[in-house]
């Protein structure tokens, strides 16, 4: 295939393809859309594959279409405010500056066209450097270019997970070599045990915030090392500790060598605690003590946490971690014993090197998720601070939020525009923005969540279609994808990682019971489910294989769906086309859940357990409270209650609410419930206000201890 030329008067195109801010601003996105439609949605919306395969015709066409180039002019000109430093809330906030702040995490949830990414930390680590781009925070990401990224998820006709890993074409992904301020590729040397592995990286844009991902496939690298970055979150214990030392070593090593001096350093959970040790090196070959240096790491360093499971948290034998670092310690060798013990902790099973403890241990800051994660991470971890009290050990709480314009339907985007404040897209972490979301006539708001609906269904049925074309699948699995659902019909979705912990199967426990739910006379009800399991976690898969059976069990009537290979393009679809968003984890494993959130600020309304961030977001008007009122130490005890608990809130509050409708078919009662969920979760449950917490909590404060010493 021939690659077309783009015309001079479009010659920024690339430009604005190459940089993820357009995932999130309309204007960027409708240049795309309006150049080819049809290959924007084959390329599942990628615009660094459109333009390889847009023919010269249609480029042509635009470069001639005034109404496209009026389009195209006034989204170069967003970019380049979106790249600007200028009036930034950041710079009228803290005009005196700072150095960069440095923000490492595992994974990226970005765009679906870089699968960096499993799952609520990734989606949150994404969300968490579009707000900083956003608000002006001189924020840079640091993390692996997995060249095979995440599995892309299939089904066996028996309902099993299949793991199909592909191999990222670059050519085709929003990425960049690095360069370093004298020209070169950004290349360095990490040592690992008794060698030194060759790490290249990678740039991503976004807007005013820069990502780096650290990659270790090249041909100087044996061929294991090659693949130590292959996949995220592959292979056995020892190639997990030797990606958190790429991560943790290479990444200040990376920063260092592109000519970056963090004021501040951010570790987006423990995957990412090696960046103390390298730092505490430098500092000692700067002629800093061990404990100086220690306490400058301290002054500086932001720990966030996101697991209330013990086995969330990465621990490894102390052998395995000096055979590991064994190259690593330079002038920090002769500490080796004390940093070691930074890392101690018994979790029951025999002292390990938890990274966890590590991180706590070495940070200025720690803080949990949500309020309820808070109390229970100071309990967790209580070994750490021995007798001193639950609160008052020193993690806060600093409850998620969600990228508002990323997540926010277009059609709501239509009607806040109409309704809401002038400016509200800017102010929209402020409560009064949304109070006029009240002033929405019934009429319109259901039309644009009918619409939502009807998109949804319109997707899960072209993407059966694709599936039956392309795949052959069996007319079983066409119908457990959704086909056969009614987009009439009131619809729960249920998508997230498939684990124990979530019980996904927790709806089924009563078959008989939600049957007579599912198949009520005029007021039927269906569920659409979505998620991974882990590849090793075997449990999880077996709930998977569970529910995928009842997707295709006639006695459901096609009532239930499994919608396969979960990701970013189809969570969208999911949290604004369902009606309401089913979430009922072990109380308390979910140490915020985010999908939720995102389903809230689309009027979706949230029927969930009382954990995570729902404990403080329930205001009795904005959803539903799964509340069974009973506690006991036997799990089958708490799934039946919580089970039953869900039959009683469908049974008696949600379906009679959403099928009340007045003498023009309009759902009264069911739109007080829309309205409070936008209002309510929209502006408290924002990353825009959860980075302002961060920037002015953590941050500042963490910058300002550094100034001072």
């Amino acid at each position: 295939m021939t690659t077309p030329i783009i015309p001079e008067r479009l010659r920024r195109l690339p430009e604005l393809a190459a940089d993820l801010w357009w995932t999130w601003n309309s204007e960027a996105r409708e240049v795309f859309r309006r150049l080819d439609y049809t290959l924007w949605r084959q390329t599942a919306h990628n615009p660094v594959l459109l333009l390889q395969q847009v023919s010269q015709e249609m480029l042509n066409l635009g470069a001639a279409d005034l109404k496209f180039l009026q389009i195209y002019d006034t989204a170069v000109g967003a970019l380049d405010d979106a790249r600007s430093a200028r009036d930034t809330w950041w710079q009228n906030r803290f005009p005196e500056g700072t150095a960069p702040i440095a923000y490492f995490s595992a994974e990226f949830a970005l765009h679906q066209s870089l699968p960096i990414y499993a799952g609520g930390l990734g989606v949150l680590a994404g969300d968490h450097c579009k707000e900083a781009s956003d608000l002006g925070i001189p924020l840079i990401g640091v993390g692996f270019m997995y060249p095979q990224g995440y599995f892309h998820q299939t089904v066996s006709p028996e309902g099993w997970q299949q793991e199909v890993y592909e191999r990222l074409n670059w050519s085709e992904a929003p990425i960049e070599p690095a360069v370093t301020p004298d020209g070169q590729p950004c290349v360095i040397a990490v040592p690992l045990g008794n060698r030194s592995v060759l790490v290249s990286v990678w740039r991503v844009r976004l807007g005013r915030v820069k990502l780096y991902l650290l990659d270790t496939d090249l041909e100087e690298n044996a061929p294991w090392d090659r693949e130590l970055s292959a996949r995220l979150y592959g292979g056995d214990r020892e190639t997990r500790i030797q990606q958190e030392i790429i991560l943790g070593i290479g990444g200040v090593r990376a920063l260092k060598a592109m000519g970056s001096s963090p004021a501040v350093w951010h570790l987006n959970e423990g995957h990412a605690a090696f960046v103390v040790l390298q730092r505490i090196r430098d500092l000692i070959e700067h002629g800093e003590s061990f404990e100086a240096a220690l306490a400058e790491v301290r002054r500086t360093t932001v720990f966030t946490t996101h697991t209330p499971v013990p086995a969330g948290h990465d621990a490894f034998p102390f052998n395995l971690v000096e055979t590991h670092l064994a190259g690593a310690w330079g002038t920090l060798g002769s500490y080796r014993d004390q940093f070691m013990a930074l890392g101690e902790y018994d979790n029951g099973s025999g002292p390990m090197f938890n990274m966890t403890a590590l991180a706590v241990r070495t940070a200025g800051s720690t803080n949990a998720v949500s309020q309820l994660h808070g109390h229970v991470t100071r309990d967790m971890w209580a070994p750490i601070w021995p007798g001193i009290p639950e609160d008052k050990r020193p993690v806060r709480a600093i409850t998620n939020g969600v990228h508002t314009p990323t997540w926010l339907s277009q059609e709501l985007i239509t009607l806040f525009d109409d309704y809401l404040p002038d400016g509200w897209r800017e102010a929209h972490d402020e409560l009064a923005v949304w109070e006029k979301v009240m002033d929405i006539p019934d009429e319109q708001l259901w039309t644009a969540r009918n619409a939502l609906r009807n998109y949804l269904f319109a997707f899960i049925r072209e993407r059966a279609r694709q599936r039956w074309k392309e795949e052959h699948v069996s007319a079983a699995r066409v119908v457990a994808a959704g086909t056969l659902l009614d987009p009439n019909a009131l619809t729960l979705g249920f998508a997230r990682r498939f684990t124990g912990y979530k019980r996904p199967e927790l709806i089924f426990h009563n078959p008989d019971r939600l049957l007579g739910i599912l198949n009520a006379a005029r007021r039927p009800v269906q569920i659409v489910f979505a998620g991974k399991a882990h590849p090793a976690d075997e449990t999880g898969k077996h709930h998977l294989q569970q529910v995928y059976r009842r997707a295709i069990d006639p006695m459901f009537g096609g009532r239930i769906a499994f919608v396969d290979d979960y990701d970013l393009h189809v969570a969208h679809f999911l949290v604004q086309g369902c009606d309401v968003w089913l979430n009922n984890p072990r109380k308390p494993m979910e140490a915020s859940g985010t999908s939720g959130m995102k389903a809230s600020l689309n009027g979706v309304p949230h029927l969930s357990i009382g954990d995570g961030w729902w404990a403080e977001g329930y205001t009795g008007d904005n959803g539903w409270l799964i509340d069974p009122r009973a506690s006991s130490d036997d799990a089958h005890a708490v799934d039946a209650a919580d089970a039953e608990a869900i039959y009683q809130v469908l049974e008696r509050e949600v379906v009679p609410t959403f099928y009340d409708r007045d003498a023009h078919g309009i759902p009264r009662r069911w739109l007080s419930f829309v309205r409070r969920a936008i209002v309510s979760v929209a502006p408290r449950f924002s990353a825009r206000r959860m980075v302002k917490q961060y920037a002015e909590d953590l941050y500042a404060q963490a910058a300002q201890r550094k100034a001072q010493v």
